[in-house]
């Protein structure tokens, strides 16, 4: 008998389904780091007991795990041909091999399996893998925010900003929330009605965190001398990563909302799940690219002001260094946040342009610019001197052939003797 595991993939996240001991041969063999996928039964306002309790028992027989998918893995994923899916989104296909062995090839198969015939069901395992997804985001953030050692209630606290203040009572009842879903297991009508008011306070955080790093950016445009500008790059050093910081625990705090919502969906509306789970993705990108665009002005900002220092850097040794450095730390700072919230970026540090090498640079160009002028001198004396002699050699054949006429002249007026 062949060994059966069944996978269903979501964008980059993977849940491999089956019998146990198969499942960890396949994520073994693939060298698939995991979690465990861990879906519970629908409850009966399905309106189909028993349909309800057949799907909870065959997903109760296998082993699941959620694996989130590196550039490479997913181009392993790719090569063993899931069928996607138009209505859910979701690719899937079943991985067959022989008993014992990890590797198979994927078969379309019909009929009796784990999740096979029960889109219901599967819109339950896309639900949960996507919450996993944004629960590892999540950590993720936490990682990142310790790493920086940035206090957000310090940053928050420094702010006259009566909607900011606000974002610490969010917090406290979202982690409450989390922690109380974490323990029953599902979102109860009481636990989302203390939550279902905070997105918006989170969203004004959002968007005032944003214009801070608008008017850094605007702040880098309009300061001319090296000085101001040296000013507004320190102000930048300092004030971007307080916002960055912000925006970081936006970021999570909205994840979190969303795990709550997919929850209070399944429980309230599962017909709609496949369609809120969409909704949550879309919302997800669409703030992922307002951050962006945000973020990289002020990127593009700093980059310029570290150009235009290192340009000025003969005429200000030290300041025009202290430009660059606050540049840089600026734009690794916007990398690292980029990368914890998933957006792309390539950006590479501006160098330092030390006055030794500036002033080096300028000398040679001096000495170049030099030995073109004497060159030029050289040939210019050279040409005038080479026309001077010219012009001589054609006043003297001028004068001997005057001299020449001159006596041919005499010579016919002179008197015969």
């Amino acid at each position: 008998m062949d060994d059966e595991i069944q996978l269903i993939r979501d964008g980059d996240d993977l849940a491999v389904v089956g019998d146990e001991a198969t499942v960890e041969r396949f994520l073994v063999a693939e060298g698939l780091p995991s979690q465990a996928l861990r879906t519970r039964p629908f409850r009966s306002v399905l309106g189909n007991a028993a349909g309800v309790a057949q799907a909870g028992s065959d997903l109760a027989a296998h082993s699941g795990r959620w694996v989130k998918l590196t550039k490479e893995s997913a181009q392993r994923v790719d090569e063993l041909g899931l069928r996607k899916s138009a209505r859910t989104g979701l690719s899937t296909g079943v991985l067959k091999g022989p008993k014992g062995q990890s590797k198979g090839f994927v078969e379309f198969a019909k009929g009796p399996g784990p999740l096979r015939g029960n889109p219901a069901q599967l819109a339950n395992v896309a639900a949960v893998m996507a919450q996993l997804a944004m629960r590892q985001a999540m950590d993720e953030i936490t990682e990142y925010l310790a790493k920086i050692d940035e206090k957000l209630d310090d940053v928050l606290r420094a702010q006259q900003d009566a909607e900011l203040a606000k974002m610490t009572g969010a917090e406290l009842v979202i982690d409450e929330a989390m922690s109380i879903r974490n323990e029953v297991g599902r979102v109860s009508d009481i636990t989302w009605s203390k939550v279902q008011a905070t997105p918006e306070t989170i969203a004004t955080v959002q968007v005032y965190a944003l214009r801070r790093l608008d008017a850094l950016a605007e702040k880098m445009e309009h300061k001319a001398k090296i000085g101001e500008l040296a000013a507004a790059a320190e102000e930048a050093e300092s004030k971007a990563k307080q916002w960055l910081t912000v925006l970081a625990r936006c970021f999570q705090l909205q994840d979190a909302i969303a795990v709550l919502e997919l929850d209070r969906v399944l429980d309230a509306a599962p017909e709609e799940l496949d369609r809120h789970r969409e909704g949550i993705r879309i919302a997800r990108r669409n703030r992922r690219a307002l951050i962006s665009r945000s973020t990289e002005r002020l990127v593009a900002r700093m980059n310029a002001a570290a150009d235009e220092a290192n340009a000025k850097v003969l005429l200000h040794p030290a300041k025009s260094p202290a430009v660059v450095r606050s540049a840089n730390e600026v734009v690794t700072g916007v990398d690292d946040f980029h990368g914890v919230l998933g957006i792309e970026s390539d950006r590479q540090p501006s160098e330092t342009r030390r006055w030794a090498a500036a002033a080096a640079e300028a000398r040679d160009k001096a000495l170049e610019t030099g030995a073109k002028g004497v060159d030029a001198a050289r040939n210019f004396g050279s040409e005038t001197l080479g026309r001077a002699g010219s012009v001589k050699d054609k006043l003297a054949e001028r004068a001997r052939r005057l001299r020449g006429q001159m006596d041919a002249a005499e010579a016919e007026s002179a008197p015969e003797r």
